[in-house]
């Protein structure tokens, strides 16, 4: 593309926001009358500012790329940014935004509950859609599940912390503090996927209660047994295959998959079940598809059968071919007319890394900045990141991609947050007069 067809389509967006606002508006019109009808747990005599405007500026933070609740209070501090925030929120303009100090009072009383059940309709109303039908697998869904660490140091800012030793019963030992966060997201195309559900990785009450010896710390494998009954309980009908690397290999998750009536695609690495491999390479003859595919079903590990897929990918590195073997066991019964789906699935694995984790740490904002030290406000902090974020992923496949605008990554955000103060048109200002007054039916 020339910088003459650059620049023409780049006139195509006027004003990011509004374009954004739009998308919204198609695809999630009910947003802010959600944010309305959460259970506000203030005394409404003292209340200045309504859930929605609180939880719609968290929103429009989170579309800014905005990382410290002091830098949206200073970047909100403008004349034109508050008209237009209460604009798009289709509410009455105030003198001033809520502070960062009030947003954190408000999201630490606030139930985790309240966003993850926004979060549960805004899946079911993208389920409906015909228009991410062509995303399945085999006519299920795909939810990829991961776990990432968001906020580590020496300070241990809530009990929930966990705690890392380094140099154990040497001289320099030291402890250090995290917390992480095991994700769940469904895939919804190429470059969307959606947070279905989320689980901390904390340490318990009981943990906090009694000494470190007396109960272990959380982790990931623990968490996926509430995050997997957190899905069941919200989607209990949703056709799902289950995505997750090797850590997943294991006869809990197996049986979980099993009683809910999941598949699953997991990533095997001989190091994880070994007797997997043995048993496989004990066989005398394989299945074959093509020149990078080999498969057998019904492979025993544990009282399971487990239907094992190896593909070959080559690649070119520097001039040079590289080839690199990729594994995965499934509970999809293996043909040869399904294997390449079942190898481009496993493949879909990285998504929750680069659309997921990635973008969110360092291109779209900054998920690991702990906006608040009260355990109750960081989950909801962190919910609303993925509300935001997944609005922010329809905004560039719908309307910059389809319009062939191409922008860094790390310029989306910014640019979202540039045209915030800008002067609206007469058309703009219809639009967003209309915006938010979506009601429920």
């Amino acid at each position: 593309m020339s910088r003459e067809q650059e620049r023409v389509k780049k006139k195509l967006e006027k004003n990011p926001i509004i374009e954004c606002n739009k998308v919204q508006k198609r695809f999630c019109p009910e947003l802010f009358s959600l944010f309305g009808k959460v259970k506000d747990p203030r005394h409404q005599s003292y209340v200045d500012y309504s859930a929605k405007v609180m939880l719609g500026t968290m929103y429009y933070k989170s579309i800014a790329g905005i990382s410290s609740m002091q830098e949206m209070t200073r970047t909100f501090n403008d004349d034109r940014i508050c008209k237009n925030l209460y604009r798009f929120m289709g509410e009455d303009a105030k003198d001033y935004m809520p502070h960062g100090v009030t947003e954190n009072e408000f999201l630490e009383r606030l139930h985790p509950n309240e966003l993850e059940d926004i979060q549960q309709s805004i899946v079911y109303s993208m389920i409906r859609r015909k228009t991410f039908d062509g995303a399945r697998v085999l006519k299920k869904w795909q939810v990829i599940v991961d776990a990432t660490e968001l906020d580590e140091g020496f300070q241990k800012k809530n009990d929930h912390y966990l705690s890392r030793c380094y140099n154990k019963g040497e001289s320099n030992e030291y402890v250090r503090y995290h917390r992480s966060m095991l994700e769940a997201k469904i895939v919804f195309g190429d470059n969307l996927v959606c947070s279905i559900a989320s689980e901390t990785i904390e340490n318990s009450e009981e943990y906090i209660r009694k000494s470190e010896e007396a109960v272990k710390q959380d982790c990931e494998s623990k968490a996926f047994v509430r995050l997997a009954a957190k899905i069941k309980q919200k989607f209990p009908r949703l056709p799902i295959i289950i995505t997750a690397d090797g850590l997943y290999v294991t006869k809990t998750v197996l049986q979980i998959c099993k009683d809910y009536h999941w598949d699953y695609i997991i990533r095997y690495k001989e190091g994880c079940a070994s007797s997997i491999s043995k048993e496989y390479h004990a066989l005398p003859e394989k299945e074959i598809v093509g020149t990078d595919i080999e498969y057998q079903n019904r492979i025993m590990f544990n009282d399971y059968d487990v239907n094992l897929i190896y593909y070959r990918e080559k690649r070119m590195v520097k001039g040079e071919e590289k080839e690199t073997e990729f594994a995965w066991i499934t509970s999809i019964e293996i043909t040869k007319s399904n294997a390449r789906k079942i190898v481009r699935a496993g493949r879909n694995r990285w998504k929750i890394e680069n659309q997921g984790f990635n973008r969110q740490k360092h291109w779209q904002g900054n998920i690991e900045h702990a906006c608040s030290w009260n355990e109750c406000a960081q989950k909801n902090h962190y919910l609303m990141e993925q509300i935001a974020d997944f609005i922010k992923q329809l905004y560039e496949h719908f309307f910059l991609e389809k319009n062939g605008i191409k922008k860094l990554q790390k310029n989306i955000s910014s640019e979202l947050l540039a045209s915030f103060g800008r002067q609206l048109t007469e058309t703009e200002d219809i639009i967003n007069t209309e915006l938010h007054n979506a009601v429920l039916n």
